[in-house]
């Protein structure tokens, strides 16, 4: 935001001799800039996380009081019918039994240890054993042959490369807490000395996160593959980072079961270029209208509408013209329809398309005569750039170039209404934000990316974490079975 430029004493004295008429012009000139930067700082302190896209912890302690798009469905709270739950149940096979002999009588005390017992209650305690570091030693047999005098040595097991070395199931653990739980370094190194009694060194724990890294590169050539040419929808987002001090990037392309990151120093298209995903895809684009997605031009894209609601709500309570509310009505409206139509039609009728756009098309004119463009007044000095415009005309006209992207869920069942995966998804990596702060190096990031987006992928298909880093470790990465894995 420009600092207003108050008139000079020379200024107001120039005028003051020129006479009334440039008095005035420059009195209205001056406030009108001021009007113009007051009103941009009430518009930015009026944001907050449910009218724009700011999140939620940039609230504060003035966090708006909710008021979620979502209409009452009138089920009652808790869980549903049909919900699995997760109750605690006896098992059927405990791995140990303890037998509590009754003695006495409690009332009269006679013995009772040779009477034959009648009947027994059972009670069943969940715990842990204790936990330790076990430690194996391997020896390999050395033979001389009486034959011939040739020493030879027996095969050590595949993975026992070192005269001391930890196991694949210590170097899971640490992955695990350190990638995937996000737990620091030194935070890691506590909890191993706390429950086993044996600190790891910090060089440990980053050196096993290396080691997954590496061993699931050719899962993530695959994944990013199969992205790029196979999946119908793929989300897309991107949020900035700090890496050796500098800004940077994590990008995120994804689906309900693929996860695929990369860390670049910038945001645009020179980043996405870079990942290969965008430029050669064959599905159709979600996200959020960053600019420098519409520079693929060959591809289909697909807005988060979501984005939208946020931005009529701030026009609502800032700039109330009718309209706004009117297009917000709409867009749940098609949003409704569509999630009835969905499950008995595959798309919706030609008529009712032609209705709901023509509905679009007359509230983007509409709105768009209420906020004409206004050329600047003759005697303010002219800027470069393009004429500053409003928040309604602004908004409107991204709705009107982008019609198509807008509505997609409404022509495409398989496109959703948001860009909430990719918003799930890339949350992760601002939680490993809040926790470390910043990487060290590049290096680092991008293997967090590579083991993020295989830890990701593995939990969206329902595989247990420490076993798929186990796999990993072992050499046999997970990957999903849809996808075509080139070893």
């Amino acid at each position: 935001m420009e600092p207003v430029q108050l008139p000079s004493d020379e200024e107001i004295r120039a005028a003051h001799h020129e006479g009334e008429e440039a008095v005035l012009a420059l009195f209205h000139h001056t406030i009108r800039q001021l009007a113009a930067r007051l009103q941009a700082v009430e518009d930015r302190l009026s944001k907050n996380s449910k009218n724009s896209g700011k999140p939620p912890s940039s609230d504060g302690l003035n966090k708006p009081s909710p008021k979620s798009q979502r209409k009452r469905h009138g089920k009652k709270t808790g869980g549903q019918p049909g919900h699995e739950g997760h109750t605690l149940k006896a098992v059927a096979h405990p791995q140990y039994l303890q037998v509590h002999a009754v003695e006495h009588c409690h009332q009269c005390q006679a013995s009772l240890e040779k009477v034959k017992t009648s009947k027994v209650e059972k009670r069943q305690v969940f715990d842990l054993p204790p936990m330790q570091v076990e430690v194996t030693e391997h020896q390999a047999e050395i033979k001389r042959c009486p034959h011939c005098g040739a020493k030879t040595r027996a095969s050590f097991p595949a993975g026992v490369s070192q005269p001391v070395q930890y196991g694949n199931g210590i170097k899971s653990l640490a992955v695990y807490l350190n990638h995937y739980q996000m737990l620091p370094l030194e935070r890691v190194s506590e909890t191993f000395a706390d429950i086993f009694g044996h600190a790891l060194a910090e060089g440990t724990i980053v050196a096993a996160g290396e080691e997954v890294a590496e061993q699931t590169q050719t899962v993530m050539k695959c994944i990013k593959k199969h992205l790029t040419r196979r999946e119908a929808v793929v989300h897309f987002d991107e949020t900035g980072t700090h890496i050796n001090g500098k800004l940077h990037w994590f990008h995120s392309a994804s689906t309900a079961q693929l996860t695929y990151y990369h860390a670049h120093a910038k945001r645009g298209k020179e980043a996405s270029d870079k990942i290969g995903i965008l430029p050669d895809l064959q599905g159709r684009a979600v996200h959020d209208g960053w600019k420098s997605y519409f520079r693929y031009t060959s591809i289909r894209h697909a807005l988060c509408n979501v984005h939208h609601l946020r931005e009529l709500t701030f026009l609502e309570e800032r700039y109330p013209q009718g309209w706004e509310t009117q297009m917000k009505d709409l867009l749940i409206e098609i949003k409704k329809l569509v999630n009835q139509t969905q499950n008995q039609q595959m798309e919706l009728s030609a008529g009712q398309l032609v209705a709901l756009e023509l509905r679009y098309d007359t509230l983007i004119e509409q709105g768009l005569q209420t906020n004409p463009i206004t050329p600047p007044p003759e005697d303010q000095p002219k800027k470069r750039g393009r004429v500053a415009k409003s928040p309604s005309r602004n908004l409107l006209e991204r709705l009107q170039e982008h019609k198509q992207a807008v509505l997609a869920f409404m022509y495409d069942f398989k496109v959703p209404f948001d860009n909430n995966q990719a918003e799930r998804d890339i949350r992760m990596m601002k939680v490993k934000m809040k926790v470390s702060g910043s990487f060290r190096s590049m290096a680092g990031a991008e293997v967090f990316c590579s083991v993020r987006s295989y830890l990701s992928t593995a939990r969206k298909n329902g595989q247990r974490i420490l076993q798929v880093l186990q796999l990993a470790l072992d050499g046999k990465p997970y990957c999903p079975s849809f996808v075509t894995f080139q070893a």
